[in-house]
């Protein structure tokens, strides 16, 4: 991929300045709760917004956010014109940028919001450039690439009091609000470990490619794809390989993706996440495939295709101990039998039911779920579904919360306007998504339990894995 002159946007170091700031926010033990500051003043009462990553998960964005009355995309921004034509159709008159660089340079104040749907690598950059022009952000998990921009980024948007949406989607419907509140309330006791799972077959699980690298296609401006991360040769798609890169199969990739982890975790994360109270971590480990260890190549270069990530968290009022365990499973690494067997063997198969019309091999346990097994029960979340109480005849009578589903664009649009709150601000999911990535580098150091400094930043039992905190980025592409 051939090299392009950067603008001058984001050029500069990651600077200390950053780091004070976050270091006086953690030193002082101060929530991460702050009102906006910023509200939207259009002149025709509506939301100027801007779109940057218009294919895939981008399109589906982009059609979702369309839905508001109040919002006008005034820009739409996408590195490929294929992407970028199919949108254009979709938004008559909206000016068009392959570059987001240029796009913040000429819109200026003609735009009062971003969404951010592109691979990770370049999250941090984009949505860091928008917070400080003060606009506020919509940006699709897992947020950031690495822990330590994370912990800026959150910062930052506090800073600067601007709305701000993590792409948690399920958040908002009815099923996951109202397993908060089930959980909250106490129905299953105090809760004594949690267990997540991912184990449905991935498309973007991918090894390394065998084809010949070339240059990128006409319709791709490949330089500023790669962005922020190590230049490397574009391999190009072909019917055996599809994907390899763009559009889909990045997130395989370490320079690219943050593993399955980190890309379903949090999904099925954040109701335990909210539900609990949750504060970071103290430890974490995990465990990875044979093959994957056993490859310095793919160690080097690849996410495994298996992991199971073990945190432990400090405990408080609605957990049963001075410590919580959260076990994540994906791949081909499954819940253990003796816990799912724990799930009465109806909802099994209802599950098996579900996952069959799925397309995918039918099993006795969800492929994504949240079980949380609690001192008076069970409680069993699988994703798209409402949450499950066992045993069924203790729960029988018990009167489920009355809530109603709310649409996550709509609420972003609308805290813009100074009409709502956006739940899944940064505040909120910041922290989750640092303990979720502390994950990320617990599957590049397999075996090592890392224990966790989370105001420092700091491994204290292994330094050497402080290095998966933070990238180098790519000469032109660091932030000031």
């Amino acid at each position: 991929m051939k090299n392009t002159q950067q603008s001058n946007i984001v050029t500069g170091a990651l600077s200390r300045r950053h780091f004070l700031r976050v270091a006086a926010v953690a030193a002082a033990g101060a929530p991460f709760i702050f009102p906006s500051r910023l509200r939207a003043e259009s002149p025709n009462g509506k939301l100027n917004h801007a779109c940057i990553g218009v294919g895939r998960q981008g399109e589906l964005d982009l059609k979702n956010l369309l839905t508001h009355n109040r919002i006008q995309i005034v820009a739409l921004c996408d590195v490929d014109s294929q992407h970028l034509t199919a949108a254009a159709k979709l938004v008559p008159g909206a000016r068009l940028y392959s570059d987001w660089r240029e796009m913040f340079e000429k819109e200026g104040n003609k735009i009062d919001s971003v969404n951010v749907t592109v691979p990770d690598h370049n999250h941090y950059v984009i949505a860091h450039t928008a917070i400080q022009r003060g606009k506020h952000v919509y940006c699709q998990k897992p947020m950031c690439h690495d822990l330590t921009e994370v912990r800026v980024l959150t910062t930052e948007a506090i800073h600067k009091g601007v709305v701000t949406q993590l792409g948690v989607q399920h958040s908002s419907q009815i099923a996951d609000r109202m397993t908060v509140e089930i959980l909250k309330g106490g129905a299953i006791g105090k809760i004594k470990h949690v267990y997540l799972c991912s184990t449905r077959r991935a498309e973007n699980r991918f090894e390394l490619p065998n084809t010949p690298t070339s240059e990128p296609p006409p319709h791709l401006r490949g330089d500023v794809w790669i962005g922020t991360a190590p230049m490397r040769p574009y391999v190009p798609n072909r019917p055996h390989e599809p994907n390899v890169y763009h559009p889909a199969r990045w997130r395989s990739w370490q320079d690219f993706g943050t593993s399955w982890c980190a890309d379903m975790g949090p999904h099925l994360f954040d109701a335990t996440w909210r539900s609990l109270g949750l504060k970071a971590p103290t430890t974490v480990v995990a465990r990875v495939e044979e093959s994957w260890l056993n490859s310095k190549e793919r160690r080097a270069d690849n996410w495994p295709h298996s992991e199971q990530v073990t945190w432990t968290f400090p405990g408080n009022e609605l957990i049963d101990g001075n410590e919580l365990t959260v076990d994540w499973f994906d791949g081909a690494f499954d819940v253990p039998k003796e816990v799912r067997d724990l799930v009465p063997t109806e909802a099994r198969e209802l599950a098996a039911h579900k996952n069959g019309k799925k397309k995918e091999k039918a099993k006795d346990y969800p492929f994504e779920a949240a079980l949380l097994i609690g001192t008076n029960g069970i409680l069993l979340k699988e994703i798209d579904s409402a949450p499950l109480l066992f045993p069924r005849e203790k729960f029988k009578t018990y009167a489920r919360p009355k809530l109603r589903g709310r649409d996550h664009y709509h609420q972003f649009v609308d805290a813009c306007l100074g009409n709502a709150k956006a739940e899944a601000n940064f505040a909120q999911t910041g922290p989750m998504m640092e303990a979720i990535l502390l994950g990320t580098v617990a599957i590049r150091c397999p075996g090592q339990r890392l224990t966790w400094d989370a105001p420092l930043m700091k491994i204290p039992n292994h330094p050497d894995a402080e290095r998966f905190l933070k990238r180098q980025y790519r000469d032109g592409w660091q932030v000031s």
